[in-house]
């Protein structure tokens, strides 16, 4: 499987490519004020307004450093109670984002930690452990209900 790879902090994660729209450079975003702190602000995608979610605020990290490979990862989001043929544009704002790996599925494995819902199996290679991110997992139910308002 192909996995965009990215940092939280200091760990690796993978978003499965199939998920992606488009990795744009980092760029200036509309405040949002009084909005949660995962969220960083709207971004225009091609005349759309797009919400981006700063992922290591939404991981319980500080807000995600400026890095020369730091960009935002535009994904079809499909929310759990969605149907299936239903999604939104949201933006990922990740800390240096590496490119794309192939990951064999066979060497991804269960973590054992239930630390958050968004946090899928893991596995390892000569750089160290790389653990996917469940994407429709990723907000709480409220903050779905504030970005994507029916």
């Amino acid at each position: 499987m192909k996995l965009l790879i990215f940092h939280i902090g200091a760990d690796r994660y993978g978003l499965r490519l199939r998920d992606v729209v488009r990795v744009v450079p980092q760029l200036e975003l509309k405040h949002l004020p009084l909005a949660p702190d995962a969220v960083a602000g709207l971004m225009d995608f091609h005349g759309q307004s797009v919400p981006v979610i700063d992922l290591c605020r939404a991981s319980g990290l500080p807000a995600a450093a400026d890095h020369f490979d730091t960009r935002i990862i535009v994904v079809n989001y499909r929310p759990p109670e969605a149907p299936q043929d239903s999604s939104h544009l949201l933006g990922l704002r990740a800390e240096r984002v590496l490119g794309v790996q192939d990951v064999d599925e066979t060497q991804l494995a269960s973590s054992g930690v239930q630390a958050a819902p968004f946090l899928g199996q893991v596995a390892s290679d000569g750089r160290g452990m790389l653990q996917l991110v469940e994407l429709e997992q990723l907000l709480p139910a409220s903050l779905r209900a504030l970005l994507f308002q029916p």
